[in-house]
């Protein structure tokens, strides 16, 4: 009678294989889930201000490796403090909104950042910022800074805009301002859904 082959542990070979298996499914899983815990995170865009760029219920993947945000990246971030300034333009921290907003990178430290709200146009650095992405132009002033532009990006913050810019709380906004790169969360890089939108965003 021949009996199954054994490996060194006693096991007959398909139970070997069994147990192979599972063990690759689970150091599997468990570099996934350390991947997408400490790497990359799946959130959801709740809100129009982000409109047409990123819909309410677009499902997005973050990569939290964002602690050198550039000009144009969207974020998420913990708006747990608004930063604006006070008369003798000093930074002014009050409590903020205490939620996750999702908004694009108008303007990092060293930048200056002005308005021409009744043309509705941007200025960054002097110059006319160039934007293909808004869903409509710049034309009002939620006053974080009313009376203070053009305003200079503090060390250590970035400003922040929706892409729909008629319905956006953001930097414009007293209960936002400049934004902490520290309350950065991470950088949107991915649509997951809808999957008729699915790809990369820049």
């Amino acid at each position: 009678m021949n009996l199954p082959m054994k490996d060194k542990k006693g096991l007959p070979k398909p139970v070997e294989a069994v147990f192979g298996f599972i063990e690759t499914l689970f150091i599997t899983m468990l570099i996934v889930s350390l991947i997408f815990t400490y790497v990359f995170r799946i959130t959801s865009v709740t809100g129009e201000s982000m409109s047409k760029t990123l819909e309410s219920g677009d499902k997005v993947v973050i990569t939290t490796f964002c602690k050198n945000p550039k000009q144009g990246d969207i974020v998420v971030f913990y708006a747990a403090e608004s930063v604006t300034f006070d008369d003798e333009n000093n930074l002014l921290i009050n409590p903020g909104l205490r939620r996750n907003l999702v908004k694009r990178i108008i303007a990092t430290e060293g930048q200056t950042v002005d308005f021409d709200f009744e043309k509705g146009i941007v200025y960054i650095d002097g110059e006319i910022f160039s934007e293909d992405y808004i869903s409509g132009l710049t034309h009002s002033d939620s006053g974080a800074f009313t009376g203070k532009y053009p305003i200079t990006v503090p060390e250590g913050y970035v400003f922040v805009m929706g892409d729909n810019r008629r319905n956006s709380i953001d930097s414009r906004s007293y209960e936002i301002g400049f934004v902490a790169v520290d309350n950065i969360i991470g950088k949107v890089i991915f649509r997951l859904t809808p999957f008729s939108s699915m790809g990369f965003l820049e």
